[in-house]
């Protein structure tokens, strides 16, 4: 029970990623707060874990300053204190670089980035209290992408956003290490999402990307949610301002590689 007792903050919890994350942090023994705009998912994911009102749910739109406020004393009024955020809340908006808006671009950084800082700071300022109250300082973990290194033509935003969150991680772990707090990143590969299931369905697309992931098949977010249990916990205790990328080998590749025919 590497979490046991910690509280713990899940953006973007209610589906994908984020359920994972927050399933594992409660089975770390961990109580967890699901912040999601998606109730009806929302109310779901709790049920799913159930573990016997150790998860809660609070609706908390991440660019909005209000709504992380909230979030925070939500989750203080429950549990009194906040231990490890893990800012995974994103989306994506797809475009050609000509014909991209800029509401558009703008709205995925107010999620992504903008949502990764405002989630961050008002718990970092939490934590701090903490630890000058004589407690255990916490931990922050942000969700990067492979897509922080490689860009997609197509998804000018979120390239840009997730290159914008590994550099908040390091700023953040910077600023907040003479406090204990440490701050870390995922940068995940292909992982069977919602997103990611139009993709796989597609043969050609599949081969296509099975060709760029040496391992040779797709990630779970279970295994993004074990890095993720790691970096929150006392294991990773001398690891801060780092990405790691989980992604099946991709990021060294600078070629393709055979694909196995089903």
């Amino acid at each position: 029970m590497s979490l046991e007792n910690k509280v713990a903050i899940v953006t973007g919890a209610a589906r994908g990623i984020g359920l994972a994350i927050a399933s594992r942090f409660a089975s770390d023994g961990a109580r967890v707060v699901i912040a999601d705009i998606d109730e009806d998912a929302g109310s779901r994911a709790v049920e799913e874990i159930g573990t016997d009102g150790a998860v809660r749910f609070v609706r908390c739109d991440v660019g909005d300053a209000a709504d992380v406020a909230n979030l925070i004393a939500s989750t203080l009024q429950v549990w009194g204190a906040i231990d490890v955020v893990v800012n995974n809340a994103g989306i994506v908006h797809g475009a050609d670089f000509l014909e991209l808006e800029e509401a558009d671009f703008d709205r995925v950084l107010q999620v992504n980035l903008k949502g990764a800082f405002l989630v961050g700071q008002a718990a970092a300022r939490q934590m701090v209290k903490q630890v000058e109250a004589g407690g255990v300082p916490g931990a922050i973990v942000n969700m990067s992408s492979v897509n922080a290194i490689f860009a997609i033509a197509n998804q000018v935003p979120y390239s840009a956003s997730k290159g914008g969150v590994n550099q908040l991680t390091k700023a953040m772990a910077l600023s907040l290490a003479p406090h204990g707090i440490r701050v870390n990143a995922i940068g995940p590969g292909s992982i069977m999402t919602d997103m990611l299931a139009t993709v796989n369905a597609d043969p050609a697309a599949k081969h296509r990307l099975l060709s760029r992931t040496p391992l040779g098949r797709i990630g779970d977010p279970a295994e993004i949610a074990s890095v993720a249990a790691f970096l929150a916990s006392d294991e990773a205790s001398y690891i801060t301002g780092q990405t790691i990328y989980a992604d099946g080998g991709r990021l060294p590749l600078n070629y393709t590689v055979p694909v196995k025919e089903d």
